[in-house]
């Protein structure tokens, strides 16, 4: 395969995962070492690309990733930066040619993410959205059980992302607390992920019932200080959801969820068997077979294991056996991209799907507002 050469902007703690898992994909997959090269890393700031650079090992670094797109060197570039730089740099580094793999939430709002995927569809480049827990093997074999109709009519489904990284009442503002950056608060970061694991494994959503509140209105504006600026996005986000065939279902979202380090799972429930997935025992997805015989004491019906572990294919390391992680589904979500690109094969998860979640958020806020239910054909 020829080497692509990917050229990075942004180096926070997002930029590092995503560096290193490039550095690990020829390890898992046995493909050359220098078949995927960091070629440039771009940040807002000289001496912050120099050290980005010195991590990495490339050669060149700069503080506008314009620079970047200019290179001939740079077949695709990864954009790892804050929600309101996204739909500037897509549309720029499409009009360069360059392929795109970009950071959750695609976008601001439902018309940016609308004009990202129409300018990758309009330059035929291959445009991903990192919605890397899709790629756990347990969350593949759950969206492969319902595709097969092993739960029948499915009843209902119900989905949870909590985390506790804003209970402290002291933790100064940051950009993720700022509309006009960020565009929504624990529903676009935490909110983005279960919602599309929920889209990937059942289909289109068709409305949205919701409440989203913020729990801590005014925070410090730095560590420490009197000054105090106000928080303006939600800091949790119930939602109940319907999807285009009817199916009801619930999605719990908080950064105030105490004592929850990285509490995602999902749960659906079906006439004819039931699955769960849940991220803190990664290696397993818990299938119930209601077709299984009834008798004394419950016979052999119940919740059963099955072993999804590190079921990848075409990977030669670690075995299948190991207990995957989120670097792992990193470099999966990663290499499935670069696949798209040797292959000339469709993105998943692509601009658009990146634009669909974008529209059951939009849908969830407009229904906190107006206190109703709102349809995803009526956002824009």
């Amino acid at each position: 395969m020829p080497k692509i050469r990917i050229g990075l902007i942004g180096y926070g703690g997002i930029g590092r995962v995503h560096a290193a898992a490039y550095r690990a994909i020829p390890f898992h997959y046995g493909l050359r070492a220098d078949s995927i090269e960091i070629a440039g890393v771009a940040t807002t700031r000289q001496e912050t690309a120099k050290r980005a650079a010195q991590e990495i090992g490339c050669a060149f670094f700069t503080d506008d990733y314009r620079e970047l797109l200019r290179r001939a060197d740079i077949d695709a570039i990864d954009i790892c930066t804050p929600n309101n730089s996204h739909h500037d740099i897509v549309l720029a580094a499409a009009e360069a040619g360059l392929h795109i793999y970009c950071e959750k939430p695609l976008a601001l709002n439902v018309a940016e993410a609308a004009s990202m995927a129409q300018a990758v569809r309009a330059a035929s480049l291959k445009g991903q959205v990192t919605f890397n827990f899709r790629f756990f093997p347990a969350v593949m074999r759950a969206k492969q059980l319902v595709d097969a109709g092993f739960l029948g009519r499915v009843f209902s489904f119900r989905g949870r992302y909590h985390r506790s990284s804003y209970i402290e009442g002291d933790k100064p503002i940051s950009w993720r607390l700022q509309r006009e950056v960020t565009g929504g608060g624990a529903l676009f970061d935490l909110g983005s992920h279960i919602l599309d694991l929920l889209y990937f494994v059942l289909g289109e959503f068709d409305s949205v019932y919701g409440t989203l509140d913020t729990l801590i209105k005014e925070r410090p504006v730095t560590k420490g200080s009197a000054e105090r600026a106000p928080v303006e996005v939600d800091d949790i986000a119930l939602l109940h959801a319907r999807t285009v065939d009817g199916t009801l279902g619930t999605v719990e979202i908080s950064r105030m969820g105490t004592g929850a380090t990285n509490d995602l799972s999902f749960e659906i429930f079906g006439q004819g068997g039931a699955i769960r997935f849940d991220l803190s025992d990664p290696a397993w997805l818990y299938v119930y077979d209601a077709r299984e015989a009834e008798g004394p004491l419950g016979a052999e019906r119940g919740f059963r294991k099955i072993e999804a572990v590190s079921r990848y294919d075409g990977q030669r390391a670690p075995d299948w056996t190991m207990t995957p992680d989120f670097m792992r589904a990193h470099a999966e979500c990663q290499y499935q991209f670069i696949r798209s690109i040797w292959d000339d094969a469709a993105t998943a998860p692509s601009f658009d799907d990146g634009a669909h979640v974008q529209k059951i958020m939009a849908a969830a806020e407009r229904a906190s507002e107006q206190g109703g239910w709102v349809s995803l054909s009526a956002v824009e």
